[in-house]
């Protein structure tokens, strides 16, 4: 799962309710890990310690974590590689390999920049670091330096149809808006949380805004940011060097304000549609890092004359988080559930395939994506540059942090509900014997927060997979949450039931099977919000 902060751009220059991050919220609170530990090499059917074997080896210590743009993210892109060769996939990544090379850049505020307020008629005023303002650094751009009138936007969400337009009756263009993060004003929660801080970036230049400027509701959470102002965040690369993505959409962050600072802009409170009371300066440097990393893409070619050029992909994330800062203690934050065992289960359900003889109608991708943790940027790259063509993409399901420390008695399947997947998922999960369950949580909008929702975003309908939460289910899973997410215990010594992986990688593989051998491509549900916002194929019919 995506951590959810990496630096200042996702202490300030992230929505409050961040879209497409990791499902899994940090814990407000840790308790101490698990003391229980299961014995690592204790005899196991060979099914299931074949699972366990990919997962004792890329949540190991020599990985340190698998960070993506480390040589250790590279050994263990190297190993799903050569489990791709054995199993026979071809290769589907660049220059004929299973590699598909992914260009990353890390970007920082270079230094403080700086803010000035000119008012109307009156004394220009410089902000204060720190207590006005905390700069943003802009990954497509070495130096920024804007200088406009500053109208305040409320939460610059613009959906007239669901009931909530900051931007009725304003004038925006060669203006800064200002807006606050707060989660939209809309009734469904994975929508609301579709309008996310790219989403509103892009809104305001489709307005003719020039830049952006953020305004904090949480004062501890800019105290945070103020002290990490020059904290890195990565995106994938540009081949001018800079950031690409969806940090880059939309109108520059020029700054992140406090409620003070904002009030030295608006001679108070903030209201929406405010007059521009004066000009706004800022200027700012970015510094850019590059690395590299990798996706690793394996294919099952389809069989059939007409629907082998579709493709089926399944996905799982391989990167993880590395080692945390500090001098003392196990510091390597090893991601054996999340996300080695989703990895694992890519590989066996690749074996499944093979295994039964029969080859699928459409061609099967299989996926391992990078830089998750930074933001979704592996995905996103793949999403962006696909080795197939992206009209021939069909559908994704997505392989993310299954929680298997106890037998599950039902399945959450976020998004099914939204295309024709949903039939074919509550087969494949009756057939595990176990039921569908709605989504528990549903103010977190999973579905708009893990790789699969860069699909999503391409029009492709997708799902994502959890066991659910029934019996014994939501102990265990809080319990994981609290005690080992994003911690150095989420390691292959935790009780792990790798019968329950196997029947994890069983209901994922029925789902898969079932898309890769149907007549009918899947397809968005008939006025769905996020088919027909990405134009997915019949959302409008």
């Amino acid at each position: 799962m995506m951590q959810r902060l990496s630096g200042l751009a996702a202490l300030l220059s992230m929505p409050a309710v961040a879209l497409a991050q990791s499902p899994t919220p940090v814990p407000a609170a840790a308790s101490a890990a698990p003391t229980t530990k299961a014995d690592p090499y204790a005899p196991l059917p060979p099914d299931q310690a074949a699972m366990r074997a990919h997962v004792l080896f890329l949540a190991s210590d020599a990985l340190k974590g698998r960070e993506a743009g480390s040589a250790d993210y590279d050994v263990a892109a190297q190993y799903v590689a050569a489990q791709f060769s054995a199993i026979g996939l071809r290769p589907g990544g660049a220059a004929g390999g299973y590699l598909q090379p992914v260009p990353l850049v890390t970007y920082s505020a270079a230094d403080k920049g700086g803010a000035t307020w000119q008012p109307a008629g009156g004394t220009a005023q410089a902000l204060a670091f720190g207590t006005d303002y905390i700069p943003a650094a802009n990954p497509r751009a070495a130096t920024t330096r804007v200088a406009a009138p500053v109208v305040f936007v409320g939460r610059g969400v613009s959906a007239p149809t669901l009931g909530q337009d900051d931007y009725k009756g304003l004038d925006v263009r060669g203006r800064i808006v200002a807006f606050v993060e707060d989660r939209a004003d809309i009734k469904d929660p994975e929508i609301a949380a579709s309008f996310n801080r790219p989403t509103r970036l892009e809104e305001a230049a489709r307005r003719g805004a020039v830049g952006a400027v953020v305004i904090a509701t949480d004062g501890e959470r800019f105290a945070a940011g103020a002290r990490r102002w020059d904290r890195a965040a990565m995106t994938w690369a540009t081949p001018e060097g800079t950031g690409g993505g969806p940090v880059a959409r939309g109108v520059p962050v020029l700054a992140s304000l406090s409620a003070a600072g904002a009030a030295k802009l608006f001679g108070g409170a903030p209201k929406r549609g405010d007059a521009p009371r004066g000009v706004l300066t800022v200027t700012g440097a970015t510094r850019f890092v590059p690395a590299t990393s990798s996706n690793v893409v394996g294919l099952l070619p389809g069989t059939d004359a007409k629907l082998a050029p579709e493709t089926v992909v399944l996905s799982a994330h391989l990167d993880h988080i590395g080692v945390s800062e500090g001098k003392e203690g196990d510091r390597i934050n090893n991601g054996a559930l999340d996300n080695a065992i989703g990895i694992a289960s890519l590989i066996e359900e690749a074996k499944r395939f093979v295994a039964s003889g029969k080859p699928p109608r459409r061609t099967v991708m299989f996926l391992a994506v990078t830089a998750e943790e930074k933001g979704l940027v592996g995905s996103d790259y793949f999403a962006a540059h696909p080795t197939v063509p992206v009209g021939n993409i069909v559908a994704d399901v997505n392989l993310d942090m299954p929680v298997l420390l106890y037998r599950f008695e039902d399945m959450t399947v976020f998004g099914a509900e939204r295309s024709t997947l949903g039939p074919i998922v509550a087969s494949a999960v009756a057939s595990a014997g176990v039921g569908l369950t709605p989504d528990q949580d549903p103010g977190q909008a999973f579905f708009v927060r893990s790789d699969h929702y860069r699909f999503v975003e391409r029009g492709i309908p997708s799902v994502f997979l959890w066991p659910g939460q029934k019996g014994a289910g939501a102990a265990a899973f809080q319990g994981f949450l609290k005690s080992c997410y994003h911690r150095p215990c989420d390691e292959v010594t935790q009780p792990i039931l790798w019968d329950q992986g196997v029947r994890f990688v069983d209901v994922n593989y029925r789902i898969a099977r079932e898309i890769a051998d149907a007549d009918a491509r899947p397809v968005w549900n008939r006025g769905d919000w996020f088919g027909l916002k990405y134009k997915g194929p019949m959302a409008g019919k």
